[in-house]
């Protein structure tokens, strides 16, 4: 039986999650792969609104803050379980994301970029000057998720980091699952439409303004839910998650390994998560190393790093 691509795509990610903690050298590991899963996640849902869509947003990064701040506010002061709140804070940011994006996804281009970046820098103001509720720049204390130690009690006794490991690779097969699921859809079909032409889109009876809101909309909600188990993972959470730095971090993610695709984005998310990692012998250059890095990627892989390697396999043909 012939796999579709959306079904080799879960069976890689899967076989992928699985095996590598069998070459991890320590647990440290697991942290850093965790750490990809959730990024992955973030991307996906740039996938969605950039790699189908083909809108650009620079403020992402404020919807991963109130997935966040949702885990540590909730539990506090509403008695809100931490795991319920990952669904609050998801709601919370389609809200915004559906209010805030009526209006600017009206404007084209470079003006959505620059509008989205600012909706991104206001969230990440409230979240650093509101003292009385988000503790200001200093950060403040998430709570448990509790999972783990119901893990323990039904017999199966997982480190911090294993845990995490597994639960963020799961959420990102989840995911990833949504988001190829969208793709064969009609609602994704209009929003390939749309990336295509938007008059062509609007001439075959696709409600532009719909789609580009409906991709702004579960782009947001991914970001909030990343956001979310970053924040449980640390136990903690900063005005930092909702910086300008990680959205545009989400953004050279995505572009790294391939907006278009949901693997290759992740692949990016993988690179961009443990460059870093690698790069610590250069520590005083490590910018100056991811530069460079995605300038010639830019410019020898436009298409993004797993699209372009897989297409050399290919003999050069295009998907």
């Amino acid at each position: 039986m012939k796999l579709s691509s959306k079904q080799i795509t879960l069976l890689i990610l899967t076989v992928l999650i699985a095996l590598s903690p069998f070459f991890f050298p320590s647990g440290y590991y697991y942290r850093i792969g965790a750490l990809i899963f959730v990024n992955g996640i973030a991307v996906t849902g740039i996938v969605i609104l950039t790699g189908y869509a083909g809108q650009i947003s620079l403020g992402h990064a404020g919807f991963a803050g109130i997935g966040g701040y949702a885990c540590a506010l909730a539990p506090v002061h509403w008695g809100i379980h931490p795991g319920l709140a990952i669904f609050l804070g998801a709601a919370i940011s389609a809200l915004l994301a559906y209010l805030v994006g009526r209006p600017i996804l009206r404007l084209k281009g470079y003006y959505l970029g620059v509008a989205s970046l600012g909706m991104g820098i206001l969230i990440s103001m409230v979240l650093t000057n509101e003292r009385w509720l988000t503790k200001g720049p200093d950060g403040i204390e998430v709570p448990e998720l509790g999972l783990r130690a119901l893990l323990k009690d039904m017999g199966l006794n997982l480190t911090n980091g294993e845990f995490w490991y597994a639960f963020s690779g799961i959420c990102l097969i989840i995911a990833a699952w949504l988001a190829l699921n969208l793709y064969t859809s009609p609602t994704g079909r209009a929003l390939r439409a749309l990336h295509g032409s938007e008059i062509a889109a609007r001439t075959v009876g696709i409600d532009v303004a719909r789609a580009k809101l409906q991709a702004f909309v579960i782009s947001a909600v991914f970001a909030s839910v990343s956001g979310s188990l970053l924040a449980l993972q640390n136990k903690f959470v900063s005005p930092d998650i909702a910086g300008y730095m990680h959205s545009i971090e989400m953004v050279t993610m995505a572009v790294l390994g391939g907006a278009g695709s949901v693997l290759g984005a992740i692949f990016g998310a993988g690179i961009l998560t443990l460059l870093p990692q690698a790069l610590t012998v250069f520590a005083e250059y490590e910018q100056l190393m991811l530069g460079l890095v995605m300038i010639l990627v830019m410019i020898f892989m436009p298409q993004g790093l797993l699209p372009s390697i897989l297409r050399k396999f290919r003999g050069g043909k295009r998907e």
